[in-house]
């Protein structure tokens, strides 16, 4: 089984950026736990900052993965590209937030992506990548 976890733009700062929000743990931390809880699972990892790289790696490994779990960050707010990709490829995409994304912002309390995934997890910190893999 093959799952590959994107992360989208600011989270290349986790363990650093509002660590009262995102916590103390840089996500390459996190990420060896994650490979090491679950050696028969194949976990790959790509994170970028822009939009149209999240939309070429979806489109890559979209008809190939057993499953995607996608933290979009902000673009999960704003972007019908990203959407649109969702809806395109073969793949099933768990999206995933860190934080509890109804407890923010308020316009951070509407998902452009939610409607083209397979479920959401938000609000369980780092740990919401694990139950995304368990989902699969």
């Amino acid at each position: 089984m093959n799952i590959i976890i994107i992360n989208g733009p600011n989270l290349n700062l986790l363990g650093q950026r509002e660590p009262d929000i995102y916590g103390h743990t840089p996500f390459d931390d996190y990420l060896e736990n994650l490979r090491a809880r679950y050696p028969l699972i194949e976990i790959d990892y790509f994170q970028s900052n822009i939009e149209g790289e999240l939309i070429d790696k979806l489109q890559q490994v979209g008809f190939s993965a057993d499953g995607i779990i996608l933290n979009a960050g902000g673009y999960t707010h704003t972007s019908v590209a990203l959407r649109d990709c969702i809806s395109s490829i073969a793949s099933p995409v768990v999206e995933v937030h860190i934080s509890n994304i109804h407890q923010r912002e308020p316009f951070r309390h509407q998902s452009l992506l939610s409607a083209v995934c397979r479920g959401v997890i938000a609000g369980f910190g780092l740990d919401g990548y694990r139950l995304a893999v368990e989902a699969r």
